[in-house]
């Protein structure tokens, strides 16, 4: 049995707690699962209250608060006996649901409390009793489906009541069709009257031309209209802790495809990297002090694996010695981090997400992913990525800095003449940004100044600057008409110009 401690303002939710814990009790599917607890229904102890109720507080699975207009009785601090049970779930981890009552009026302290709440867990409204039991469930079910107790079919595969196929760009599902015939031989060509068909092969749209999740996240319009947390949230710190200042922040939104883009692009950009030498078809060769395709196989994971049900966001956290990407969800029900470490079956959290991804050719090979992260990392005399599974799902990946043998005190050296090159010349031509601006253009062949000004989250002006340096030394071209065309790496072929997608 799950415990459920119920917490509130004990005088004004008198009636609405022990009618709440009769209905979870009573209810032929909660009753099996929870076990709810109410302070007035604790025998005498010899302990204070305070001790009392803090202590079931810890011990308790989840933490369902009730909050209203009354703040309560405060103690010498200041503070009520709700406010301490909801800050001891907090720094227990506990899983928390707060639901608040409707009122014109509240007690100031009772206002910050909510307020602090809402800045960590998804909070409803209720105003009458009903609405209240309603609330209560819903949460409850969807606790039991995060923690695997109960099953239904996947997130990415329900239909969305209230979105159609008008509320999807034709233009992206242009883009990704053209992807995916060059990348994995999809069968279908793009045309207006062929997007019907095209979705349907994916399993992403119904007869009466209702779309799935999955079809938000890959093709709408503004996929952050339907999901607000589908954004990834990238931060670079100048030390090897959580603090401020920040070297840099952005929060990039998009398709699925954009934020990866952006994502991938925001590491890139922050990295150590090294220019090598100019090929005979005039392409030159980059070598980053973290592998480009590690990198992105473990944000294409965090986006596509994630719990798109919870309210948190991919997190791409870059440390002086370490790039740490974390994933709102957990493993799926049989998996462990142990287990990605070596040979694994294929659980997508998602898998009609997964499978479009895979088809654009953002991930190899679905089921390998956390194995190439390894090797990649491995290949480059790089320590072992780690994984991790706590509240959220954690990939750490560490950058060269972080040595120990011989060849990697050698790298370390190498890494130190790197890290000198920030605000200079690198090996006499391209300084760092202007690298990563050159490795941008070099996967997104076709793509214009603002567009990666955007991506990159770099003022136009700078990036206008990088492109000119790079015009001059002939390490791109510009092709096509100033309107339509774009910037290629001197040497590539034509491809399909990755500005299609917007």
């Amino acid at each position: 049995m799950v415990k459920l401690f119920i917490s509130s303002v004990q005088r004004e939710f008198e009636a609405e707690r022990r009618e709440v814990a009769a209905y979870i009790r009573q209810d032929a599917v909660m009753g099996r699962f929870f076990e709810p607890f109410l302070f007035e229904e604790l025998p005498a102890k010899d302990v204070s209250a305070q001790q009392a109720y803090l202590a079931e507080v810890a011990e308790t699975e989840v933490y369902l608060g009730l909050f209203g207009v009354d703040y309560g009785y405060e103690d010498a601090e200041g503070i009520s006996p709700t406010e301490r049970e909801y800050d001891c779930a907090t720094e227990n981890h506990k899983y928390r649901i707060v639901l608040i009552k409707q009122a014109d009026d509240r007690h100031p302290k009772e206002q910050t409390l909510i307020r602090k709440a809402e800045q960590d867990v998804v909070r409803n409204m209720f105003g009458s009793l009903e609405e209240l039991k309603s609330g209560v469930y819903a949460a409850l079910v969807h606790y039991l489906v995060l923690r695997g107790y109960l099953h239904y079919g996947p997130f990415d595969a329900a239909l969305n009541m209230n979105a159609t196929i008008d509320d999807l760009d034709k233009e992206k599902i242009r883009w990704w069709t053209g992807m995916a015939r060059e990348k994995r031989n999809f069968p279908l060509t793009y045309s207006d009257e062929n997007v019907h068909r095209i979705l349907n092969s994916l399993h992403l749209i119904a007869d009466d031309g209702r779309v799935t999740n999955a079809a938000l996240l890959l093709f709408a319009k503004d996929p952050q209209k339907w999901f607000v947390s589908s954004t990834v949230k990238c931060v670079q710190f100048y030390g090897t802790k959580v603090q401020k200042p920040l070297a840099s922040q952005q929060i990039y939104g998009g398709s699925v495809f954009e934020v990866v883009d952006q994502a991938v692009a925001f590491v890139m950009s922050h990295i150590d990297a090294r220019v090598g030498e100019r090929t005979q078809s005039a392409q030159v060769d980059v070598e980053y002090e973290l592998p480009v395709q590690a990198v992105t196989e473990t944000i294409v994971n965090a986006c596509v694996h994630r719990d798109y049900l919870s309210t948190g966001s991919v997190q791409v956290m870059l440390f002086k010695d370490r790039l740490e990407v974390w994933n709102p969800g957990r493993l799926p029900k049989g998996m462990t981090v142990e287990k990605l470490a070596g040979e694994h079956a294929s659980l997508p959290v998602n898998p009609l997400l997964a499978n479009p991804v895979y088809l654009a050719g953002y991930i190899e090979q679905v089921g390998t992913g956390t194995n190439d992260v390894i090797d990649r990392c491995v290949e480059l005399g790089l320590k072992k990525p780690e994984f991790r599974q706590d509240e959220d799902f954690m990939v750490v990946m560490w950058r060269r800095n972080v040595v120990g043998t011989d060849e990697e005190k050698r790298n370390g050296e190498l890494n130190g003449e790197l890290n000198g090159e920030l605000n200079g010349e690198l090996n006499g031509e391209l300084n760092k940004s202007q690298l990563s601006t050159l490795e941008y253009i070099r996967h997104h062949e076709g793509c214009q100044a603002q567009e990666i000004s955007e991506k990159m989250g770099v003022p136009f002006s700078t990036i206008d600057k990088h492109i000119r340096v790079l015009l001059e030394r002939e390490l791109i071209e510009r092709r096509g008409s100033k309107k339509t065309g774009g910037y290629y790496v001197k040497g590539t072929g034509e491809r399909v110009p990755v500005s299609q997608k917007n």
